[in-house]
């Protein structure tokens, strides 16, 4: 059973909420962000207070109930503080350089890989083997150290590859040489 769908959002200063349809648009001091939600979720809007309700109780409804409050909390906090994600580079030679809109990765092959900066992402190098990323969309800043990390994912054996700040890899023997 879904308790978080029943938990009010407080809405601090500055932020609106507003819906149009299933259109959900929460607009705050970084910026608006807008999402679908399902019909099957009413959402009201009172007092700074944000409440969301569903009139079936089937496995369904209850799991949308939850997640649709939890999506409608992520946008409040985006559009107050925002999000970011620290990725670190591991291995001889590995390193990260930001020129223009693209983020050139040199981890191991033969050519560089160069991926496209997103409109709502924010991209820093503060050195050769740390990228921080920032949004004030979680799911788009999710995706992207996620598909960042896919280039070179960490291996099991040295360590070596890109991970998240505080990633933990299990770390395997290797051979033995009996």
């Amino acid at each position: 059973m879904s308790r978080i769908g029943y938990k009010e959002i407080d809405l601090p200063k500055g932020v609106e909420v507003s819906q149009n349809g299933n259109v959900v648009t929460v607009k705050g001091p970084k910026g608006t962000l807008s999402r679908e939600i399902s019909p099957l979720i009413k959402m009201t809007v009172a007092d700074n207070v944000v409440k969301f309700d569903r009139d079936s109780d089937d496995n369904q409804t209850k799991m949308i109930h939850g997640t649709t409050r939890a999506n409608v909390n992520n946008m409040v906090q985006g559009v107050v503080n925002g999000f970011s994600k620290t990725l670190k580079l591991v291995g001889v030679g590995y390193r990260a350089q930001l020129k223009g809109n693209k983020l050139v990765l040199t981890v191991g092959y033969s050519q560089p890989v160069e991926m496209d900066k997103p409109d709502d992402v924010d991209i820093k190098v503060p050195d050769n083997t740390t990228i921080e990323l920032s949004s004030i969309s979680k799911q788009h800043l999710g995706d992207f150290a996620a598909l960042v990390r896919s280039v070179r994912e960490p291996e099991p054996y040295k360590g070596k590859g890109i991970r998240y700040e505080n990633e933990h890899i299990i770390r395997k023997e290797g051979k033995t040489g009996k």
